[in-house]
């Protein structure tokens, strides 16, 4: 059977504003500072159905390298809010527009065990757009169907030994990308938002 997202409830079920309340600890965090960051969870209009525009992180940059990613980063001084830093990091990595974003909602802060405090912001993205990623930062750009991430049957658990600990996370493998970590841990948020408050967002078709 075939799944349906109703974009309409899914916009009902984000907040209005960033969220510190009902924040997300990733399994794993650690003590310390942490660094605010913003990410846009870019949602594309496609004709057949919305995906999840995505980066695969080039090998050699310090912070999750090689890692499937939402384009953005870390809140600077210039940055008016987590809106404006997600925007413009998203940008400056893949080259998409801000005019062909409309912002629809926020989910909870995310805390990651890297040291990043991450606020998820939810955009439509309207094709069509260029894209002109950063060859430093950005090995590739993708696309995945939001239904294919939003179904249970595709939501995995791992367990990994990590800093002398047992650590659980999700994991969405898709072809050849695998989906984990900070990623797919926020993808988790806007499914548990969606399955607590009742939206009824996956609709079989």
């Amino acid at each position: 059977m075939s799944r349906l997202v109703d974009l309409e409830r899914l916009r009902a079920c984000l907040s209005q504003e960033p969220q510190h309340a009902g924040t997300v600890l990733e399994d794993g965090l650690t003590d310390g500072p942490l660094t605010p960051a913003a990410v846009l969870f870019p949602i594309v209009l496609r004709e057949t159905a919305p995906t999840v525009l995505l980066t695969q992180r080039t090998a050699h940059l310090k912070d999750h390298a090689g890692q499937i990613s939402f384009p953005g980063g870390r809140i600077e001084p210039e940055d008016t809010s987590e809106r404006h830093a997600a925007l413009r990091e998203t940008e400056e990595e893949v080259g998409l527009s801000p005019t062909a974003v409309e912002v629809v909602g926020y989910l909870p802060e995310y805390l990651t065990s890297t040291g990043f405090r991450v606020v998820p912001v939810v955009g439509f993205v309207t094709p069509p757009f260029d894209l002109r990623p950063d060859p430093f930062e950005v090995a590739e750009v993708f696309e995945v169907p939001l239904s294919f991430l939003l179904d249970p049957a595709n939501h995995q658990q791992h367990e990994i030994h990590w800093r002398g600990k047992l650590r659980q996370y999700y994991a969405m493998p898709y072809g050849d990308y695998f989906i984990w970590g900070a990623t797919a841990g926020m993808i988790m948020s806007l499914f548990h938002r969606l399955e607590n408050e009742g939206a009824g967002a996956l609709l079989g078709a």
